[in-house]
């Protein structure tokens, strides 16, 4: 289906004109009535401006802001009305009230594995609007469901692309730590979805991630030990740099040492940098050989 718009006239004077007609037909129905020899004539035209009453409000339909209504004859459209206002449009018509107002979609929280795996509970909101109004009406059953099960779908899909977290390759993207990324690739996987109903996505977000229940206590102490390892690592590449900087220095200020006395000094240094404790300070009264 193909949005295109309705035929539509202002109203008001359909209105007026409906108010006059049913006013003088009552008027001319019981004033051909009332008389001991009824006039045909008069209540014939009262009848027709009865009928012309009938036909005029049938026409008329309200048009809220931010409000789209689809029209149809007799099972075939014949347009949409996006103008807000009173219009008449085609008699005996159906009129479909389409909200053109962006809305939100706020998912469950779903229970999905992730590309290793692990059992995660993630959720999202899906900012939304129609943009056309005859898809949204006659290519889906129910838009709003729809959005809803397809917004499901994609958060599902998404989920299982990505591991949760990673603290190994900084190379890899992950939902925890790429929120933007994720969100912006749901959005686009949505809105290839949802084009068939009409559907613009404004925005998507995560706004649930987290470990499942069962695994959730192991998960955060492998969390804890990767996180350890790579703090360690970060640490033990710093304490070879400030090592090597200090044996640089001291080879510049003429101060030579063997290999043995080099040896000890850099053990020393690492071990005070590296240590998650304070160095407790130990005078050697001798010296390196006794």
């Amino acid at each position: 289906m193909k949005e295109y718009k309705a035929w539509h006239v202002n109203g008001f004077l359909a209105l007026l004109a409906a108010i006059i007609s049913f006013a003088g037909g009552i008027a001319l129905i019981v004033f051909g009535s009332d008389q001991l020899d009824p006039n045909i004539f008069l209540i014939v035209l009262g009848i027709v401006l009865e009928v012309i009453f009938i036909v005029a409000v049938s026409s008329l339909t309200i048009v809220q802001p931010n409000e789209a209504k689809v029209i149809t004859f007799f099972g075939t459209y014949v347009g949409t009305v996006r103008d807000s206002g009173l219009w008449i449009v085609v008699p005996f018509t159906n009129k479909k009230k389409v909200s053109m107002k962006v809305r939100n979609f706020n998912s469950q929280t779903l229970k999905v594995n992730d590309a290793e795996g692990n059992p995660v509970e993630i959720g999202a909101v899906v900012v939304f609007k129609v943009t056309e109004t005859a898809k949204a009406s006659f290519d889906v059953d129910n838009y709003e469901r729809f959005v809803e099960i397809q917004s499901e779908t994609a958060v599902r899909h998404i989920a299982a692309q990505y591991p949760y977290d990673t603290f190994t390759d900084n190379d890899v993207q992950s939902l925890r730590g790429n929120a933007d990324e994720v969100a912006v690739e749901m959005m686009n996987e949505l809105q290839n979805r949802l084009a068939v109903a009409g559907v613009e996505v404004l925005e998507t977000r995560l706004t649930h991630l987290a470990y499942a229940p069962e695994i959730a206590s192991a998960m955060l102490q492998r969390q804890q030990a990767i996180a350890i390892v790579s703090a360690r690592q970060r640490i033990v590449e710093g304490a070879v740099g400030m090592v090597d900087s200090a044996l640089k220095q001291l080879a510049e200020n003429g101060i030579e040492l063997d290999e043995e006395r080099r040896a000890a000094m850099v053990n020393n240094l690492m071990v005070a940098i590296v240590s998650d404790r304070g160095a407790t300070p130990v005078i050697n009264t001798g010296t390196l050989y006794s």
